[in-house]
């Protein structure tokens, strides 16, 4: 084991400067010690020192509205919108607009879905698919959630083509690239409700203001992939299609998009998977749907009600999910020169027989057109009895009571107030310490310089208690996450069940989340602590898991030859090696918990979301882009620190 220890005491020390980063750790400790002395100045930033962001942002956009005539742009893009938006609202639930032809009858949906399924998957997909549009409409769901399909009907392909093109150029020129990375790191650590606000005010209220905040959220993740898929497309078949004479273009359509499908595709699985988060949050816009009812309902606690929507709203995740999936890893199928082609597309032929025959058949039989309310198979004031009794058993009553008192008064709230007690100055200091050890001067600068613009917005307070809530949660969520993660990786009995439990977590819509919470503890700090811990556990258990998992085979030998015991072999070896990848676990943790704390706002905080949410309704678009940018630069602080880290132990574990 000796050997072993060597190494990893090196990597330990890699990338470290010590000398800096403790003098200005030092620095911020002897600052708090000194708080009580300390002059205003120092613990929190003064108001004649505060910039008007909020001033220049508005300024900004007021000049880009009125001035430059953007606004005329956005109500003309939001014509040829709500053009496509009305027809696919008229085909799925029968909105009376163009095409007037809809809507389509339930049966024939989801006899197509469980078509698309079969052609994807097989028969356990094609089940999952038509059933989910059998649970839909039975559920007496069917509208709300075409609703809700009629916008990402819309919305997905556009983020598709949009950021299909973005990645394109950005493989294309090494410029371009360089101006889109730190955009997309933006887009992706801004709020959702900083999408909300500009999306209103230069678009149209309701599904057109909604379909452009989820394409503009869903377009990161597709330009990412485009560009990564199509640096990693073989030398040698880019030869190949250069000496056939292919043109710039050809080369293009026919060599590099083919060969970067795969990481095209789960770009595309990103992008669906992200417009439907998005499109359910869209209902604090007037957004109509799923997510619309879910809100009202949870406003009036009718949580059964909220339960029967949730289910539907992870069914429809999960069913996406599996199809945009198994489209991933399907291989184009070829047959023999001469096939009849009927027969190359005996699927195809069977969908639209079966669609076509469905909807003569919802002609003649009602049932089959549409469910009414009398014929739905809803149970949600039976599920709210059910959530009543149990809430109301002694023994779930005095648990939940004396989890609720003894978190909220003796952790949760001194440690907020600890928090809120520390000058800012000291924090500032301690991210800069972080930077300078894990990255030198330059990272010091980004991870304290962030939180020092935080400071000059006049918010720190709020943005101090939103990062309360965070580590909070990322702290209990590391207790139960880590644990069940070494579990799963070591013992193969346990690994599939959690495994099996983070791949359904993870296409959960994240006002789910909010309704055990509510449920167990009711409106306070513990019910948000709580929400975001369930949603971030989810990647501290898998990249544990995988960080475990993909330690070399070589290496635990070895140190079973040397005769390390289990334990030893684990907390010497696995986890040491593992560490990287975990630390990733941790940033996204970190990450999710940011987007969580901002949606927790409706069930009532005190931090940066609750303020962003009353934007909303006063239309204040420059207030809302500077706390937007507060929760942004708090967030990609953090992850530069990490991520810094991560990679610099990749690096001297030869892993990079």
């Amino acid at each position: 084991m000796a050997d072993t220890a060597v190494p990893l005491a090196k990597v330990e020390r890699a990338g470290f400067v010590p000398g800096v980063a403790y003098a200005l750790l030092a620095v911020a400790v002897l600052l708090a010690i000194a708080r009580p002395w300390l002059p205003e100045v120092l613990v929190r930033v003064p108001d004649w020192m505060i910039l008007p962001y909020e001033g220049w942002f508005q300024w900004f956009f007021d000049f880009l509205k009125d001035d430059l005539g953007l606004i005329h742009v956005t109500r003309a893009i939001s014509a040829v919108l709500e053009w496509f938006l009305d027809a696919t609202a008229n085909l799925l639930y029968g909105k009376s607009r163009w095409p007037n032809i809809g809507p389509i009858p339930w049966t024939a949906i989801a006899a197509v879905a469980a078509v698309i399924g079969y052609g994807l998957g097989g028969w356990r997909l094609a089940l999952l698919a038509g059933g989910t549009s059998v649970w839909v409409s039975l559920i007496g769901q069917w509208d709300l959630a075409m609703q809700t399909l009629s916008v990402i009907a819309v919305a997905a392909p556009a983020a598709f083509m949009i950021g299909l093109s973005l990645g394109i150029l950005a493989w294309k020129s090494s410029r371009f690239e360089a101006i889109m990375r730190p955009t997309l790191a933006v887009l992706q650590t801004l709020p959702f409700f900083t999408y909300l606000l500009p999306a209103v005010i230069f678009f149209k209220v309701g599904p057109t203001a909604g379909c452009v905040a989820t394409i503009v959220y869903a377009i990161p993740p597709m330009v990412l992939m485009t560009t990564l898929g199509l640096k990693k497309v073989p030398p040698e078949v880019v030869e190949a299609g250069l000496m056939s004479g292919s043109t710039r273009w050809q080369m293009l359509r026919h060599v590099y998009l083919p060969a970067a499908r795969t990481e095209i595709l789960v770009g595309v699985n990103q992008v669906i998977m992200l417009s439907l988060a998005m499109v359910v949050l869209t209902a604090f816009i007037g957004m109509p749907g799923l997510g619309a009812k879910l809100l009202a309902l949870m406003n009036s606690l009718k949580l059964g009600r909220s339960f029967e929507i949730g289910v539907t709203i992870v069914l429809i995740a999960i069913t996406l999910d599996r199809l945009s999936k198994a489209w991933i890893v399907k291989q184009p199928q070829h047959f023999m020169r001469g096939t009849p082609w009927w027969r190359r597309n005996q699927l195809l032929l069977v969908g639209i027989g079966l669609f076509i025959g469905l909807i003569i058949v919802a002609q003649f039989v009602q049932v089959a057109d549409q469910l009414t309310r009398g014929q739905d198979l809803s149970m949600g004031s039976e599920i709210d009895d059910i959530i009543r009794g149990a809430l109301a058993n002694p023994t779930v009553d005095a648990a939940t009571s004396w989890l609720r008192q003894v978190m909220i008064t003796y952790i949760l709230i001194p440690f907020r107030n600890a928090v809120l007690w520390l000058p800012s100055l000291s924090i500032i200091l301690c991210l800069a310490a972080a930077g300078y050890a894990v990255g030198g001067r330059r990272s010091a600068l980004l991870a304290g310089g962030f939180f020092a613009i935080v400071a000059l917005t006049g918010w720190w307070d709020r943005a101090m208690i939103t990062v309360y809530a965070v580590f909070s949660a990322v702290i209990i969520a590391m207790l139960i996450g880590l644990p069940l993660g070494i579990l799963a990786a070591r013992n193969k009995k346990w690994s599939e069940p959690i495994l099996l439990v983070c791949d359904t977590a993870q296409t959960f819509p994240s006002f789910i989340y909010l309704i055990p919470a509510i449920m167990l503890f009711g409106v306070n700090d513990l019910s948000v602590i709580f929400a975001i811990v369930i949603f971030a556990t989810v990647p501290l258990m898998r990249y544990t898991i995988e960080g475990i998992r993909n330690v070399p085979a070589e290496l635990i030998e070895a140190a079973e030859m040397s005769g390390a015991s289990r334990s030893q072999k684990l907390w010497k070896v696995q986890i040491p090696l593992a560490l990287p990848t975990m630390a990733i676990g941790f940033n996204q943790a970190i990450m999710f918990a940011f987007f969580m704390v901002i949606i927790a706002a409706f069930i009532g905080t005190q931090d940066l979301g609750q303020e962003l949410q009353k934007t909303l309704a006063g239309n204040q678009l420059g207030k809302n882009l500077v706390l937007g940018m507060c929760v942004a630069l708090m967030a990609l602080s953090f992850d530069h620190i990490i991520m810094r880290w991560s990679e610099t132990r990749r690096k001297a574990l030869g892993v990079a």
